[in-house]
C-alpha cells in the first residue's frame, strides 16, 4: 500500500558555464497527511512492493512534472528517470507511455532527458526504446555511471548524451586516491565519445572543484540545493558560484606556480646531475637532495631509451645504486615519446604528467633533459604527492 499523495520535486543542475540553472531532475515524493515530504526511493527498492502499484506511482510523479513545466523557463531541460525494469515489459512496437505523456502535456521532446537508472536489462531491447526516445526529439542518460561495472556495453549500444557519474564514486575519487584517476579517465572517456557529463552529490567546495576538473557540464548537489516542490530562479545560484568558480580558478593558478616553481628547480638539478655525470666523478660527490626532497630516483637512458646507469636513490642519508634496471628499455613509456617529441630538438627539460609508479606504486612524475650532444637522457623521477 503507497501512502501518501505522490508528487515531483525538483533538483537543478547548475551550467558551469553560468553559473545558472540549466535544467531539473523530477525526484519523486509522497506528501503525508502530516504534510511532510518522504522520497519514494525506499518503495522502489524494496522487492516485496507490488509492481503495478509501482507502476502506477512512477506514471503519477512523472505526470506530475511535466504538468508543471511550463512554470519554468523554456530553456530548461527536465530530466526524467526510467527504469529498465518498465522498458522489459513492454511488448514489441508498444506505444512508449512516456512518449504518450509528453503529447498529453504538450511537452516537447527536445526539452526531456530520460535518465536510464538501474543496472541490467535487455540491453537490445533497452538500445530499441531509446532508439526511439532519440527519434522524438529527447536526450538520453546513463545515471550512476561507474557504478558496479563499467557499463561500457551500456554507453556503446545506447550511445548517451549525457552521463550522470556515480555519486558515491564521484565522492569517493574528490577525496583523492586510486578512484580519483579512475574518474578522471571516466570523464575523459565520456568526452571523447561526444557526452556531456553531470556530476551528481555535490556537497562540498572540493567536490565541486573535483567536479570542474573532470569537465562535468552540470554540477547537481546540496551545496547549491535540494530537491523541492517549487522551481528556483534561474539566476539564484550564479552569484555564489561566481565565488566558488573564482576560487577553484586560484587555485589551479597556485597549482601553475608551484609548476613553474619546480620547473626551475629541476632546470638546476638538471645542470647539477649533468656536470656530475660528465665529469665521472664517484657518488660521493653527489650534492644531498636537501633543496629537491621530491626526488626519487635519477637515471641515464641512451636515445632510444635503454638504461644506461643504475638508478640512485637517496635513502639512510647517501645516495644508493641499485642496478636492477640496467639495460631495460623504457621508449615504450608515455613519458619516454613524450621527451622525444618535445625534448629532442630544444634541449630542455620536459615534464610528464602524473602517472602511477609500477615498481613503488607511487604517483610519480618524470623529467628529463637531453645532454651530452644528444647521446644520454638524463631522466628523474618526482614523488608527486611530496609537491
Amino acid at each position: 500500500m503507497i501512502d501518501g499523495q505522490p508528487l515531483a520535486c525538483f533538483q537543478p543542475f547548475i551550467d558551469t558555464a553560468t553559473g545558472r540553472i540549466a535544467g531539473i531532475e523530477a525526484l519523486g515524493r509522497l506528501r503525508g497527511a502530516d504534510g511532510r515530504l518522504a522520497s519514494v526511493g525506499p518503495l522502489f527498492a524494496d522487492p516485496r512492493a507490488p509492481m503495478a502499484a509501482l507502476r502506477q506511482l512512477d506514471r503519477q510523479i512523472r505526470d506530475d512534472a511535466l504538468s508543471r513545466l511550463h512554470e519554468a523557463p523554456d530553456d530548461w531541460f527536465l530530466s526524467i528517470n526510467i527504469s529498465p525494469r518498465w522498458i522489459n515489459r513492454l511488448r514489441p512496437g508498444q506505444a512508449l507511455p512516456s512518449l504518450k505523456q509528453l503529447r498529453q502535456h504538450g511537452v516537447a521532446a527536445e526539452r526531456v532527458v530520460f535518465e536510464i537508472t538501474e543496472l541490467g536489462g535487455d540491453i537490445q531491447r533497452l538500445a530499441a526504446v531509446v532508439g526511439r526516445y532519440r527519434e522524438a526529439g529527447a536526450r538520453i542518460a546513463i545515471d550512476d555511471f561507474g557504478a558496479g561495472y563499467s557499463q561500457l556495453d551500456r554507453v556503446l549500444a545506447l550511445q548517451p548524451d549525457i552521463l550522470k557519474l556515480d555519486m558515491r564514486l564521484f565522492q569517493a575519487a574528490a577525496r583523492g586516491g586510486p578512484s580519483s584517476e579512475v574518474v578522471k579517465a571516466l570523464a575523459q572517456m565520456a568526452e571523447k565519445t561526444g557526452c556531456w557529463i553531470i556530476a551528481e552529490g555535490v556537497e562540498t567546495e572540493a567536490e565541486l572543484h573535483f567536479a570542474l576538473e573532470c569537465g562535468s557540464r552540470y554540477v547537481q548537489g546540496f551545496l547549491f540545493a535540494g530537491a523541492e516542490a517549487s522551481f528556483f530562479a534561474a539566476d539564484a545560484f550564479v552569484a555564489q558560484f561566481a565565488v566558488l568558480r573564482e576560487r577553484y580558478v586560484q587555485k589551479k593558478l597556485a597549482e601553475r606556480a608551484r609548476l613553474m616553481t619546480l620547473r626551475q628547480q629541476l632546470v638546476q638539478l638538471m645542470a647539477v646531475l649533468q656536470g656530475w655525470a660528465m665529469n665521472g666523478a664517484a657518488l660521493d660527490r653527489l650534492p644531498a637532495p636537501a633543496d629537491w626532497p621530491w626526488v626519487l630516483r635519477f637515471y641515464q637512458c641512451d636515445r632510444h631509451g635503454t638504461q644506461l646507469t643504475p638508478n640512485l636513490e637517496w635513502r639512510d642519508q647517501a645516495w644508493r645504486s641499485d642496478s636492477s634496471y640496467l639495460g631495460h628499455n623504457w621508449s615504450w613509456r608515455p613519458y619516454f615519446y613524450h621527451l622525444l617529441a618535445e625534448g629532442w630538438e630544444e634541449r630542455r627539460v620536459t615534464l610528464s604528467n602524473t602517472y602511477r609508479d609500477a615498481t613503488s606504486n607511487q604517483y610519480c612524475l618524470t623529467a628529463g633533459q637531453f645532454f651530452d650532444g644528444g647521446q644520454r637522457l638524463m631522466l628523474i623521477d618526482i614523488d608527486a604527492a611530496a609537491l
